[in-house]
């Protein structure tokens, strides 16, 4: 089993999901040795550090059936792979300005049978959709990072908390916060999951 570590931190998971998420160790080492991916010293810790790490936004924010969200500088998938295992109802579109990470999505989405993924070689500004929520992991800094995705939100929220920003970073953050001129909230992974890795990253939660 190894899913082993996700299994731990979400206890509702159907067997169909639990396959996914055991698969991902096969699917990611096989495309890693092809395209780098992940760094080869990561792909070991690929459970915590890009799987479970990815689920840190499924511990603040559900999505809902119907809901759709925009994965911006997804790279190999993260965190839209794991978040679309997990909320099998919810439309992932995710995009990479480099091609070879989006073949190795869309490889993977496909290995995994996720009808629920898209994906997309484009620039986020190039994205003309409109969605309720835009993850991403630590692609750039904020100031840089909101202009690629400002107007691409829906007017109406359905879930409990507004559309948004769900963004996973780590370290100290108050100056990259200060200096986008952006209403960020911090959620800390570390109150989700006690491993280390954990202790300095956080969701930045951006309302729209």
């Amino acid at each position: 089993m190894k899913s082993t570590l996700i299994q731990k931190y979400f206890k509702d998971l159907t067997d169909q999901q639990i396959a996914q998420f055991d698969q991902l160790y096969d699917l990611y080492s096989f495309w890693n040795a092809q395209i780098n991916v992940i760094s080869r010293k990561d792909i070991d810790e690929l459970y915590e550090r890009h799987i479970l790490h990815s689920l840190g936004i499924a511990k603040f924010c559900t999505f809902k059936p119907g809901e759709t969200v925009l994965d911006v500088g997804t790279g190999g998938g993260f965190p839209g792979i794991p978040l679309a295992i997990l909320f099998p109802e919810t439309e992932f579109h995710l995009v990479d300005s480099i091609g070879k990470k989006i073949k190795v999505v869309a490889e993977v989405a496909w290995s995994l049978g996720l009808k629920n993924v898209t994906a997309s070689h484009l620039r986020a500004e190039q994205v003309v959709d409109k969605y309720d929520f835009v993850v991403s992991r630590a692609v750039t800094r904020l100031i840089d990072f909101y202009p690629w995705i400002q107007g691409k939100f829906n007017k109406e929220s359905k879930n409990s908390i507004q559309n948004g920003i769900l963004y996973l970073k780590g370290g100290d953050l108050a100056e990259e916060i200060a200096e986008s001129k952006l209403k960020a909230e911090l959620y800390p992974l570390s109150v989700y999951f006690e491993e280390e890795f954990f202790e300095t990253k956080y969701v930045v939660y951006i309302p729209q």
